[in-house]
């Protein structure tokens, strides 16, 4: 080959460079954000980016799902401190002080734990990594925030609070009603153009596979139907609207059971709630699972009991899983349920919960339609498309 020739094709040979990228969020336990978040990870080529993945807490069923190639730090390790326990106090105190420090004096975390490391991407992967990504010390970084929930409804949110996620460069939000509270506290085009909305990315394969697995620490009863809820145990879900209504319907003589899935810091006051109301016998929380979805599987009905949500991936296993679902009306219920094609949508109250569990169990035949609706129904959400969408959004910025 002639010098000039070979000269010339490596002039023409493009070294990619892989784009750095740091994803912040709290950790890795078992929430709808956690897991869509770690979907993502895992379908993403490796050889594109160059990620670090930040947790506040080293903790999580889905760390071990994270791919090796990924970077995990993180600012604490050991479980999270849900209760106020006298020998627990310090160590949940230092952990605070800890990190509001280094979110007051961020050059303090870039410079220690992230080694002044130069980032084209800061990722907050939840809303509420918000200011820790605003304040970087980066400023030449692109950014990006993750919206999981309908913020109109979380306390403190107002709308000047809600403003400033429009000091990110894209807004990805994963619902309709989302999209719409943000496109109407936008003031201009250049604020309507960072929000983009992008369902997230889920893999059915999954839920159908961990559906064949046994049922573990449970019993089902034939004889009376069982209505499950999984998630967080936390107030935003709702465990005890649930719980109350549950113990008014056996009061009115409806037999059947209700099988509380998960754990969170409000796990305690929930079921001293069940045993205060003196549901022990048909109320069951069974904690933490690694598989939730054989109680999916062998359980009569699905119940979303949220005050709100933002795109609830719960109802999109419910789906998959083809279960007669009851769901209060938070965000992405409908575009999930198809306006009330696949599922009973109630009102987002006690008293629209109670309707929607009676008249499963005294008129159950009505749920039929939504069964049959659900036999041949395909998913419009594509994990691919979703894990593109978002990668092209990271390529173009």
């Amino acid at each position: 080959m002639a010098e000039a020739e070979f000269t010339g094709k490596i002039q023409n040979c493009k070294i990619v460079q892989k784009k750095k990228i740091l994803i912040r969020i709290g950790s890795l336990r078992h929430g709808g954000a956690e897991k869509v978040l770690v979907t993502f990870l895992k379908n993403l080529p490796k050889d594109k980016y160059e990620i670090d993945l930040l947790l506040n807490l080293y903790s999580g069923k889905y760390l071990p799902e994270v791919p090796d190639w990924i970077t995990i730090l993180y600012l604490h390790k050991g479980e999270m401190i849900t209760t106020n326990r006298p020998h627990e106090i310090p160590k949940k105190a230092a952990r605070v002080i800890y990190q509001g420090t280094l979110k007051k004096f961020p050059n303090l975390l870039y410079k220690g734990k992230l080694q002044n490391k130069k980032y084209d991407i800061e990722f907050a992967a939840i809303h509420g990594m918000r200011d820790e990504i605003l304040g970087s010390p980066l400023k030449s970084s692109k950014k990006i925030v993750w919206i999981h929930n309908d913020l109109s409804l979380v306390k403190g949110y107002t709308d000047e609070e809600i403003r400033k996620f429009f000091g990110f460069d894209k807004i990805m939000v994963i619902s309709e009603k989302i999209e719409h509270l943000f496109l109407n506290l936008a003031k201009n085009d250049s604020e309507k153009n960072k929000i983009v909305r992008i369902y997230n990315p889920l893999d059915t394969e999954e839920f159908l596979h961990k559906a064949e697995k046994p049922v573990i620490n449970y019993t089902f009863n034939s004889t009376f139907p069982t209505f499950i809820s999984v998630g967080t145990v936390f107030p935003q879900k709702g465990f005890d609207r649930l719980l109350r209504v549950h113990k008014k319907l056996i009061d009115e003589g409806f037999k059947h059971h209700v099988l509380i899935v998960g754990d969170g810091y409000d796990f305690e006051n929930i079921k001293k709630l069940k045993t205060d109301l003196g549901v022990d016998a048909t109320a069951t929380m069974l904690g933490f699972t690694d598989n939730p979805y054989p109680y999916f599987k062998n359980a009569d009905f699905y119940i979303l009991s949220s005050r709100y949500e933002g795109f609830p991936t719960v109802l999109f296993e419910a789906i998959t899983l083809k279960k007669k679902i009851i769901s209060t009306e938070v965000s992405g219920a409908h575009e999930m349920l198809k306006n009330g094609e696949l599922g009973l949508i109630v009102e987002n109250s006690e008293e629209g919960i109670y309707e929607g569990m009676k008249k499963a169990l005294s008129e159950p035949e009505k749920f039929t339609q939504y069964s049959e609706k659900l036999k041949d129904y395909e998913m419009p959400f594509n994990l691919e498309n979703s894990v593109s969408k978002i990668s092209s959004i990271i390529d173009e910025l």
